[in-house]
């Protein structure tokens, strides 16, 4: 059995016509007809049904088309991605984000790449920015919603700022700042601070310590988390204030309040990919992700 004779039954089968099959396959009818019947004498197992001048798929050839259908599919994809390949284009984009912030960048750009590069297979990761940094050095991923620019300066990583987050204070409940609607910097001059670890959120302890030396004090670090809802349960505990994108306050946070700075804080987020990814598909992603972050 061949490709060529799950073509021919297939064409037969959804017309349920040797002769408008022919025509559709630009072939001779008694030539079909040879073609569909060697394919049954070979697997031992009738088809369609020929009487009364009619043609009609049997039980097997019911089940026999959706399989031959399927075969079909997969030869046709596995030509595309050689083709692809040949012209050095991706046959998969691997995308690296952080779960926990809600980029809303990431479902549209996804539904425009999936019409421009309806063949290329999209897979997602969910990792901390360090991961996709080591994801990125090793190639596992294209392209990373890494957060913050300053992770990566002399790396071989090139970058475009695609939102801005906005930072609110997570307070322990027994804070007496909770009664206040929203917080100014200068109020937490005196207070320590939870920040998050290098080795999970690379640039993230040098992002606070500017914000508050450009307020005019230093920020006391306590604490250092691997994770934001870490980072959420030491301020209950209350060991101090953490600063967190504003997504943050969607997870649990029992005995932590929320509130935002006034004036608003916010903080730019990037996307990353290597400087020597030669990757059609990306660099449209790259395009598709600026585009979307520009208009919204």
């Amino acid at each position: 059995m061949e490709l060529r004779h799950l073509r021919y039954f297939v064409a037969v089968a959804e017309v349920l016509s040797f002769t408008k099959a022919a025509q559709r396959l630009r072939l001779a009818q008694p030539s079909l007809t040879r073609q569909v019947r060697n394919l049954e004498d070979g697997i031992g197992v009738r088809l369609l049904d020929r009487s009364n001048n009619r043609v009609e798929l049997t039980d097997e050839g019911r089940r026999f088309l959706f399989d031959a259908r399927k075969i079909l599919t997969m030869s046709e994809e596995m030509v595309a991605a050689v083709q692809q390949m040949h012209r050095g284009e991706s046959v998969q984009l691997n995308i690296g984000y952080v779960a926990n912030v809600h980029y809303g960048l990431l479902p549209a750009t996804l539904g425009a790449f999936r019409k421009l590069w309806p063949r290329v297979a999209l897979n997602l990761f969910d990792l901390t920015s360090a991961e996709q940094f080591q994801a990125l050095d090793a190639r596992r991923i294209d392209l990373g919603f890494v957060g913050l620019r300053a992770a990566f300066s002399g790396r071989d990583f090139l970058s475009e700022s695609v939102a801005s987050d906005t930072i609110v204070a997570g307070l322990p409940a027994s804070s007496p700042l909770v009664k206040k609607p929203s917080v100014k910097l200068s109020d937490l001059a005196s207070q320590f601070f939870i920040g998050m670890s290098a080795t999970t959120h690379p640039g993230a302890r040098e992002w606070l310590i500017e914000t508050f030396e450009s307020a005019g004090f230093p920020a006391r670090i306590l604490q250092e988390a691997e994770s934001e809802i870490t980072a959420i349960k030491f301020v209950a505990d209350g060991l101090g204030v953490a600063l967190l994108p504003e997504q943050m306050s969607g997870l649990p946070h029992e005995g932590v309040v929320f509130r935002p700075f006034s004036p608003p804080l916010r903080r730019d987020s990037t996307i990353a990919w290597r400087a020597d990814n030669p990757s059609k598909p990306l660099q449209d992603y790259i395009q598709i992700v600026k585009g979307l972050s520009l208009s919204m």
